[in-house]
């Protein structure tokens, strides 16, 4: 009975100095705090924020530390930058003064074969096939209009619905649609592309939730929902496999033509495909959208651009690259809208 509480404490005792030892052994790491023994500071890291700010998390501790400073987040002790020049020489010099990684408790969410997870050989080896998915998908005479005919079963969708319309929530849905157009040629229509979007938001809202691996917790509805998605994309692989001769114009087919990948590998190569694109492609439409709402004269040469180039069309035919070349100021406010989310 006495001892219980001596190994309570002794639990107690070895969690904090786990936890803020490493402030002790790193004198030479940037200025920072580590917040709560485990928790960390990973729950005001966590905190939502609007998307055109840093967040009061990041905004505090570069007024407190600089713009590099010490953490503690999910479960790990962290070194966070938010300086530009530092990140890029980073980026630039990855995989030979840095190696990426992840805290480890995203691994669990992730899979032990992501590309976001693999290192060295195996890394340079998924990456150059996500190239090959880029490099092939703009090839194909399909892509474009694929694309166009999304956004216009997207736009269709909002008839009857009152005007009330969350943009960013659309822009999630057209990004999403289009992913899995090009890489398990699903259309928007499919049941199955409807099945696989419910199981993908809530690996999404896991993904960046606390690791706290308890059923019904965020974190644990993730990795469950990884699961469904991965049983779901072995059985569409299975189903090309017994229909060989039915050959379909997408990723999957390049994927199942290798011999180079496990099914699990290929099975995560698509689910990265879906994480790399998701967020970040929805985000950047929605800020576009976003500022051009706040300059009127703007979206007015935006709008003549394309009218321009519509009215050269049947009403039917869909537009070509040629005609994207075209719109010279859509690209310049696209860029301009990138600099200025990313500065």
């Amino acid at each position: 009975v006495l001892a219980a509480p001596a190994i309570l404490l002794a639990l107690l005792l070895t969690l904090v100095l786990s936890h803020f030892l490493p402030l002790l052994l790193n004198p030479k790491a940037p200025r920072g705090s580590f917040g709560w023994p485990l928790v960390g500071e990973t729950l005001r890291f966590l905190t939502p924020h609007a998307s055109n700010t840093l967040g009061s998390f990041l905004e505090d501790h570069c007024s407190r530390y600089g713009r590099v400073f010490k953490s503690h987040l999910f479960c790990t002790p962290t070194v966070v930058s938010c300086d530009q020049e530092l990140n890029h020489f980073i980026l630039q010099n990855e995989e030979r003064l840095f190696q990426c990684s992840y805290p480890r408790p995203i691994h669990g969410i992730l899979g032990k074969s992501s590309m976001l997870v693999v290192l060295g050989e195996d890394h340079k080896r998924l990456r150059n096939l996500a190239l090959a998915l880029v490099t092939s998908t703009k090839l194909k005479p399909s892509y474009l209009g694929d694309i166009e005919r999304i956004a216009l079963h997207i736009v269709g969708s909002w008839h009857g619905k009152g005007g009330n319309i969350t943009f960013c929530e659309e822009a999630r849905k057209f990004a999403f649609s289009v992913i899995v157009k090009q890489v398990l040629g699903l259309s928007p229509e499919e049941p199955v592309t409807a099945m696989i979007l419910e199981d993908f938001l809530t690996f999404m809202k896991g993904l960046i939730s606390f690791p706290l691996r308890i059923p019904g917790t965020p974190y644990a509805k993730a990795v469950q929902a990884r699961e469904r998605i991965s049983s779901t994309v072995k059985g569409i692989i299975e189903e090309r496999r017994k229909a060989d001769c039915c050959k379909r114009d997408d990723f999957l087919n390049v994927l199942l033509s290798t011999d180079e990948l496990s099914d699990e590998e290929k099975v995560s190569f698509v689910l990265d495909s879906l994480l790399g694109g998701y967020e970040t492609t929805s985000l950047m439409i929605s800020m576009v959208v976003y500022f051009l709402g706040q300059s009127a004269q703007d979206l007015d040469l935006v709008k003549r651009e394309h009218q321009g180039i519509r009215s050269t069309k049947a009403k039917e035919e869909c537009l070509s690259s040629e005609d994207y070349k075209k719109m010279e100021y859509t690209q310049h406010v696209s860029k301009m809208m990138i600099i200025q989310y990313t500065l």
